[in-house]
């Protein structure tokens, strides 16, 4: 009879943190996305990912293209999640406003973190933080979290570990370590 038991880290901060990432391939058609969810200590829970081709021909408008294959792929990656985050960060440079309140109906809080220069939506809830001595903003959809929600305790877990920008970096790895075990 296996032993109950529940992690530390997750049951400190209420659940999962999903980073989401899409990142251009080696040529200009290819999109990867990829969606790392961690606990409270930034230990790795999953990792999903998925690939692309960008669709061409002149049926696509320039200007739709781009999107609906970015919703596509986001679709993808967050279908073959096993685990349930509580809250999805992306970064607002790489990912749009549009794509997960507008293209896809997210229904957990939203968080896209910006630095100085990253525009954010005005409908967005914006806080802003110093993060390991630079200032990030943090936009939320719908809205921001309350003091003490599972949401806010665990974001706040990840920053006081430096956590908050490191697992984007993680998710390009874990893509690039997946396109390597393939070739």
């Amino acid at each position: 009879m296996p032993v109950p038991f529940r992690n530390a880290a997750e049951m400190e901060a209420g659940g999962a943190a999903a980073f989401f990432r899409i990142r251009a391939g080696d040529t200009d058609l290819d999109r990867f996305g990829g969606l790392l969810q961690v606990n409270g200590r930034g230990e790795p829970l999953e990792f999903t990912y998925s690939r692309l081709e960008r669709p061409t021909g002149s049926l696509w408008s320039s200007d739709g293209v781009e999107l609906a294959a970015t919703r596509v792929l986001a679709a993808s990656v967050f279908e073959a999640a096993q685990r349930t985050p509580i809250v999805l960060m992306c970064l607002a440079a790489e990912i749009p406003t549009q794509l997960l309140s507008d293209e896809l109906r997210v229904q957990i809080p939203v968080c896209r973190l910006a630095r100085t220069n990253d525009e954010v939506d005005p409908e967005d809830v914006v806080e802003e933080i110093s993060y390991r001595g630079e200032p990030i903003r943090l936009a939320w959809r719908p809205r921001a979290p309350s003091t003490h929600s599972p949401v806010r305790r665990l974001v706040d877990a990840l920053a006081s570990r430096g956590l908050l920008l490191e697992p984007f970096d993680r998710v390009t790895a874990g893509i690039e370590e997946q396109l390597a075990s393939h070739d």
